[in-house]
């Protein structure tokens, strides 16, 4: 279990695996009709402060920014994310191999942007530079033949630290209709605990998974479990040609209670396995602001009983709400561990492109387990580093085991990994395991101008036995202004996600040298999202100017 910081001095009891952590009670109930997300966009409104007129927002003066950054401090100060220790720099000739699950999760990105445009910056810890990096779309072809994802790499100059190489693994998922995905059955598990009577949680929450709904077939089903100080079924498994009725049992939620999320989990895979689809997708979507408080709260317990369900072909995503108490650490473990994915909300429009606009890769998984080895050829390959997936190194040894959990691919989705490479060679020590390049001294020739082999395992959505993949990577001296916008987008969020953690490893890495690398890689944004991540980039300038 990885370690983790507490933002709060509020709430830790006792480190025991079989002891309960118990948090602070949430708060009173929400409501009547204010539970009703249909006119809810708290991205596109601005924050008020009411406390001198009326609850309607109109005629407000807007908050000042003082008084926003105040308060935005407060929310942060119960928030909860694992530690996380930078991979350094390895040596090729005593570690030549590097191995990690991939991870398509883009909950840390859209959870930094809500520090950034509230004003603040955002604990190191809540910055994962992967998921950072993997919140943008990147222009990879699409998958030939039977394989469902294409394999791309790319190799050039280091933006941050010219003396340096920097080398993008690109997966790119097959495109698939919602016409053409199985049958789906899902369990929307919703937390209507007292911690969600905010307009950025259960209001949000209900208009998000109303855009899912509308998405999904006449012949999908859904079915509603609530949990709070008990859990219950709401709205039992119904075939998605009687939307109204999954739509009105959204619309009558309310806030309400302590959390008691183990046991809303626990039933919400009982109604799930009850309607199982032979074939089809099965899964429960955990929407919450995770703040655990009664019954199974620990993390190791929680995760036990999520790896046991997934054995039964049964998936869970996550989607994570709000501030003040969102427990990210938690929500991240069990969205790995229950083969599914993990997305922050905070907005609607994050909803749209979570629930809308991505709703394929969130529902259908085409390959699952996937996980990349790398071998460093050391006669180009000094020591090098792996930027990011701190939290999903696997040992070299776990690559070949079968029954090692690793992370899925959803229908589209795309995976990006980078590596910076010091270029050089030293000898390679095998301790034991047969590699390709430490066969023969550095100064063989008969690798060429190879700099590294990527091997990637994976399994059928429904398989138990991997096929594996392998190409090599050929060095190249490409400056970082001739590479792909692929590479010079990636390694500009890469950069941006250093900065924020103030990486060791940051070298010459600047805002302004950000800015540039990103404003020169947006023809391919048709949505907008890197022009956004331009408006993210000089706002964190100023928080960092006038800090």
């Amino acid at each position: 279990m990885k370690q983790e910081k507490i933002f709060s001095s509020r709430w830790l009891m006792s480190l025991s695996v079989l002891s309960s952590l118990i948090f602070s009670a949430c708060g009173s109930s929400m409501q009547g009709d204010q539970a009703d997300a249909g006119n809810t966009n708290v991205a596109s409104q601005p924050i008020y402060d009411t406390s001198t007129s009326s609850n309607s927002t109109a005629g407000a003066a807007p908050m000042s920014e003082a008084k926003r950054k105040a308060e935005s401090d407060d929310a942060a100060a119960g928030e909860r994310y694992a530690e996380i220790t930078e991979n350094p720099f390895l040596e090729s000739s005593r570690a030549p191999l590097s191995t990690f699950s991939i991870d398509v999760d883009t909950a840390s990105y859209a959870n930094v942007r809500r520090y950034l445009t509230n004003g603040q910056l955002p604990p190191k810890d809540a910055v994962r530079i992967e998921e950072l990096i993997n919140y943008f779309e990147y222009d990879y072809p699409q998958p030939v033949g039977d394989v469902p994802f294409s394999v791309n790499t790319e190799t050039a100059v280091c933006p941050w630290n010219t003396k340096h190489k920097v080398v993008q693994i690109g997966l790119q998922g097959r495109k698939v209709s919602l016409d053409d995905i199985p049958a789906t059955n899902l369990v929307f598990l919703v937390d209507v605990s007292g911690s969600m009577n905010s307009p950025d949680k259960l209001p949000l929450l209900k208009d998000g998974l109303r855009m899912m709904v509308n998405q999904l077939k006449p012949q999908d089903r859904v079915a509603i479990v609530v949990y709070a100080g008990s859990s219950g079924l709401v709205l039992p498994s119904t075939p998605v040609s009687n939307k109204g009725e999954i739509v009105s049992a959204l619309n009558d939620l309310e806030a309400g209670g302590s959390t008691n999320g183990g046991q809303g989990i626990q039933l919400a895979y009982t109604v799930a396995a009850n309607n199982f689809i032979q074939g089809g997708n099965n899964r429960v979507i955990l929407a919450t602001d995770g703040d655990f408080n009664v019954g199974l709260t620990g993390d190791s317990e929680l995760v036990q009983m999520i790896e046991q369900k997934r054995k039964s072909g049964i998936f869970l995503s996550v989607l994570g709400f709000g501030a003040g108490n969102l427990n990210d650490s938690m929500m991240e473990k069990l969205a790995d561990k229950g083969n599914g994915n993990y997305a922050y909300i905070d907005s609607r429009e994050e909803a749209r492109k979570a629930l809308g606009e991505q709703v394929a890769g969130t529902l259908y998984t085409i390959a699952k387990d996937v996980k990349i080895q790398v071998e460093f050829n050391p006669a180009r390959v000094a020591g090098y580093r792996l930027i990011g997936y701190e939290n999903r190194l696997l040992a070299d040894r776990d690559f070949e085991n079968d029954k090692k959990d690793a992370g899925e691919i959803g229908a589209g989705h795309s995976v990006t990994a980078l590596y910076e490479i010091i270029p050089a060679g030293q000898t390679v020590d095998n301790n034991g395991i047969e590699l390709k390049y430490s066969q023969a001294p550095p100064s063989d020739t008969r690798f060429g101008n190879e700099l590294m082999t990527v091997k990637l395992r994976y399994k059928e959505p429904e398989g138990s036995q991997s096929k594996l993949l392998t190409m090599g990577v050929l060095d190249a001296d490409i400056s970082v202004g001739s590479a792909s916008e692929n590479l010079r987008f990636a390694s500009a969020v890469a950069q941006f996600g250093m900065l924020l953690r103030d990486s060791r490893y940051k070298a010459n890495s600047s805002f302004a040298n950000v800015e540039l690398l990103a404003q020169n890689s947006l023809s391919s944004d048709l949505k907008n999202y890197r022009g956004d991540f331009l408006n993210l980039i000089r706002r964190t300038k100023e928080l960092k100017a006038g800090g």
